[in-house]
């Protein structure tokens, strides 16, 4: 039995169906995403959802969905399905639907009467193009399959609405059409492996639902154009493949091709391959850079999470190459020491007062694993760059003061992680002093030392001195001997106390402020407070201000997004902590933790870890369904585990 495998108990069940998602990206960006009946329950969902750097640099779905439709007998039986108003389910193709597997591709099997047919889905690796392959297991008596394609052209935040404008024409090609609704977008090329009969009949589909879209408050009615079904017999045994594109493909070669792309697929057979195949999904390579996409959905590429995922995603998995194909892209987007905390077309927003330190540390993490290269000669201007813009400066936003600490304020808007904004105002606001800026701060200036000591006399005279002045102001502006923990901001003579996960980074950076009895105590609080088996609550439940539940319309869900809501990616500074103070004997509880991701698997965004978890048991998944940061994180634990048992 798969590893990832569902029964048509469960499949009928659309409570249980519906709130379980398949992810699947390429290396061009491209992505395909539905539920495991091939109900889409989101705008973000879609067979092909392109980045259209030529149009807004954002994603757009193409192709929304295929329907499959058997006929026998001149009897027909839809196999798709979609939502309408009042929970209307038009066709019920699920009650055909007797098993789902994805160990490497996703695979359905229906049965209507005496016929048994698969449907396999592949996004073809780095090309815009998703291939469906429909075999005919059984069958006892003459088949006909007829695909209906449904077009969205749009946004991916966005929705489609029936008008007058659609070009509705299409070009005929070799075994299949060319369809192209809009100006400005590429043509979607519609072909099949073998000769088939296309059957015009264009027709808007109305008000398709999105549930998902609806609970979070969202517009979520959509209209799809379909512009008539492809018709070809298959016979017992036979193999059909479908492709769409945004370029025109050899139809002859379509078998061969979806052959190829599963052998290059990841079994998803354990925890462990189910995070290396996760890995994989966030990697982009376009023609000048190599990105690392936040989150799935709606992520695109965030300087920040670039970094603190970037040794989970690459230096784990013995890809050092791509490492630093990330670090160079990033580097070239750098402006006067400071990353863009988003990387799309447009204004590039450099409002992160972290992520040139998480830069840093990732080079720490680099060097660990290739202890030959030489981070000070190729990173060493990079890296003086950002330390000198902390000390001296950015238009008065993130500074160095004479304590040796980093300041940052910037009115309304967010600097750090915490950066959900209701109605123009910062729900948690940390001015001044954040504990993890000046955590990672100190390891920059304590790691930059270490590489440039023999090599570059002048910064390193320059500098050699902060350490020492950092360590002693962080811990006198930050750590409260009677409660036991550090601050998270101080603001003049305001020091937040309350309980909350950045701290954990002073415990986990290597070069740390911290004494040996100060990480043990912090532990200890944050064991008590903020663990649960998802990750590390962003605000302690003994906290007035504590929501333990994420849900509701936008506003709702951002006022708890920080305030109690369970985030994956702490585990990794917390396993550190952990190995860190209590050695061999704090194994068994990490374990525990890695171990008790294994039902998550089988939940909400298949095969991967969500973006963050409700505060509150049982700690249902949250956000988006797939996230860089906590993939990484569990995979970095995983090392940490086996590293710890040889």
């Amino acid at each position: 039995m798969s590893y990832l495998k569902f029964e048509k108990n469960e499949l009928v069940n659309l409570e249980y169906s519906l709130s379980r998602e398949l992810i699947r990206s390429n290396r061009a960006g491209s992505y395909a995403a539905t539920t495991i009946i091939g109900c889409n329950t989101r705008k973000y969902h879609g067979l092909l959802v392109c980045p259209l750097d030529e149009m807004d640099g954002e994603h757009h779905v193409l192709l929304s969905t295929l329907d499959a439709t058997v006929v026998q007998h001149n009897k027909e039986f839809n196999l798709g399905i979609h939502k309408y108003e009042g929970d209307h389910y038009v066709p019920k193709g699920h009650k055909y639907v007797r098993e789902f597997d994805t160990v490497k591709a996703s695979y359905l099997v229906y049965r209507v009467g005496g016929v048994i047919l698969s449907k396999e889905v592949m996004l073809v690796s780095k090309e815009e193009q998703v291939l469906v392959k429909y075999t005919l297991l059984d069958a006892h008596s003459d088949t006909l399959l007829r695909l209906q394609p449904f077009l969205a052209f749009r946004n991916y935040h966005a929705l489609s609405k029936s008008n007058l404008y659609a070009n509705t024409r299409y070009t005929e090609l070799d075994n299949g059409i060319m369809s192209k609704l809009y100006e400005g977008y590429p043509g979607l090329y519609m072909q099949c492996s073998k000769p088939v009969e296309f059957v015009s009949v264009p027709d808007w589909y109305f008000n398709v639902e999105y549930l998902e879209e609806q609970k979070r408050g969202y517009e979520y009615k959509e209209d799809l154009y379909v512009p008539g079904y492809f018709e070809m017999p298959i016979k017992k045994g036979e193999s059909i493949v479908f492709s769409a594109s945004t370029s025109k493909v050899a139809s002859g070669g379509l078998k061969k091709k979806f052959t190829s792309e599963l052998n290059q697929r990841i079994s998803k057979d354990s925890l462990e391959e189910c995070l290396l195949n996760a890995a994989q999904q966030f990697i982009v390579r376009k023609k000048a850079s190599t990105e690392i996409k936040a989150g799935f959905p709606w992520f695109g590429t965030w300087g920040r999470d670039t970094f603190m995922a970037l040794p989970g995603l690459t230096l784990t998995t013995g890809d050092l190459s791509t490492a630093l194909e990330v670090i160079d892209s990033m580097v070239a987007r750098m402006k006067h020491g400071l990353f863009p905390n988003t990387a799309i077309k447009g204004k590039p927003a450099f409002n992160s007062s972290d992520a040139p330190l998480w830069f840093i540390r990732a080079l720490q993490l680099y060097a660990k694993y290739d202890p030959e290269f030489d981070i000070w000669k190729k990173y060493g201007l990079a890296i003086k760059e950002v330390l000198e813009t902390y000390r001296h400066g950015t238009s008065g936003i993130i500074h160095m003061l004479d304590n040796g600490l980093i300041h940052g304020e910037d009115g309304e808007n967010p600097l750090t992680w915490m950066d959900a904004i209701v109605d123009g105002r910062l729900v948690t606001p940390r001015p001044g002093l954040v504990v993890e800026v000046n955590a990672l701060w100190y390891n920059a200036v304590c790691q930059a030392l270490q590489w440039s000591e023999k090599k570059d006399k002048t910064f390193f005279k320059s500098w050699s001195h902060l350490p020492e002045l950092i360590r002693e102001s962080f811990v006198d502006q930050f750590w409260n001997q009677e409660r036991g923990y550090l601050a998270d901001y101080v603001f003049g003579e305001c020091r937040d106390f309350s309980v909350r996960p950045s701290q954990v980074i002073a415990v986990s950076v290597e070069h740390s402020p911290l004494t040996s009895d100060m990480k043990k105590s912090i532990l200890d609080v944050v064991q008590g407070e903020l663990l649960t088996p998802r990750g590390l609550r962003s605000l302690s439940p003994k906290n007035e201000a504590y929501k333990g539940i994420y849900e509701g319309n936008q506003e709702k869900r951002d006022r708890a997004y920080h305030q109690g809501t369970v985030w994956p990616w702490f585990l990794e500074h917390y396993a550190l902590g952990v190995l860190e103070v209590h050695k061999k004997t704090g194994l068994s509880q990490l374990k525990k933790i890695f171990d008790g991701f294994e039902e998550e698997m089988s939940k909400r965004g298949i095969g991967s870890i969500s973006e963050i978890y409700d505060g509150n048991p049982p700690h249902y998944a949250k956000g988006a369904i797939s996230q860089a940061t906590g993939v990484a994180a569990l995979l970095r634990i995983s090392e940490m585990i086996e590293g710890c048992e040889y």
